[in-house]
């Protein structure tokens, strides 16, 4: 018998009991569904298809919860980026840290989404009308924020003044990267100086000057420790986000195949242009100077 067991009731073995001091009376304090608001929250599920299908469900959830984490990249973004204005390095890395974690999560939830099967996504597609994920403006902050700025983007939202005004926002102000190579720059390191007062709504372009200076950091990385460490930071970010671009081109392509997508793009062909797109082009261009 095992220990914890001995002298107990058997009937009792396989209950919890509750604990005197327990919150049971929620009329007047909160509860956990009231801080997160769970009646709105799990009423936000409103299926379309006619007649109902199973899967739709899960479809929506899908989307739902990707929503969610891109809000929180987002906030998770604009911290590191404000933090990195301040020259609060190693907030801002917790920052990036945690962004990380938030991608791993949106990656391996195309797993879930994997499971639809294209007969069954070829019930519910027709509900879906000509919304997409393409048209998702929390994705598309992530995207200007970490600096693949594009004009035409902002177009899609004409319909929603203020996503549209929001990102229009973003599109003129300074990437998580414009802020990293500023922070150098004023700590001393050789930043070509076109690249700190540019145009920030053009997609960011490697130089050829700042490869020499990454370059430095990397052939010296005890010397130049947080920089070091900032770039392997940056470098896990774009290379999760390639990594979730590549998951969604899989997950298209296993369900409708060559199809064109609901919001009127080519579909997978769309998609896999998408994995040609860079963030932090020295970070990597650094990467065959190494060692010779």
């Amino acid at each position: 018998m095992h220990p914890r067991d001995a002298g107990s009731d058997p009937s009792t073995r396989s209950r919890r009991e509750l604990e005197d001091g327990i919150q049971r009376d929620f009329r007047r304090d909160m509860s956990y569904g009231d801080y997160l608001c769970l009646d709105q929250l799990l009423s936000a599920q409103r299926p379309l298809s006619d007649p109902p299908q199973h899967d739709e469900l899960l479809f929506i959830i899908q989307h739902q919860t990707s929503e969610l984490w891109l809000k929180l990249m987002v906030h998770e973004l604009r911290s590191a980026r404000g933090l990195l204005a301040q020259d609060q390095l190693g907030p801002a890395l917790k920052r990036m840290a945690r962004i990380k974690h938030v991608q791993h999560t949106l990656t391996d939830q195309w797993a879930v989404l994997a499971t639809l099967t294209p007969s069954e996504y070829a019930e519910i597609r027709p509900f879906l009308a000509t919304s997409s994920g393409f048209q998702s403006a929390q994705y598309r902050e992530v995207e200007f924020l970490l600096g693949n700025k594009n004009a035409d983007m902002v177009r899609v939202f004409d319909h929603d003044p203020v996503v549209r005004a929001e990102l229009e926002t973003l599109l003129h102000e300074p990437s998580l990267y414009d802020e990293f190579l500023r922070f150098l720059a004023r700590g001393g390191y050789a930043v070509p100086a076109e690249l700190l007062d540019r145009d920030w709504s053009q997609p960011y372009r490697l130089h050829p000057g700042l490869v020499d200076t990454i370059a430095a950091v990397y052939a010296a990385p005890s010397e130049h420790w947080g920089v070091y460490e900032s770039c392997e930071e940056l470098v896990d970010i774009e290379d999760n986000f390639q990594q979730w671009r590549f998951r969604h081109l899989q997950v298209v392509q296993r369900t409708i195949g060559q199809k064109s997508g609901t919001g009127g793009s080519s579909g997978v062909a769309f998609l896999r242009r998408a994995l040609d797109l860079t963030f932090f082009p020295e970070l990597f261009e650094v990467r065959s100077r190494i060692g010779g």
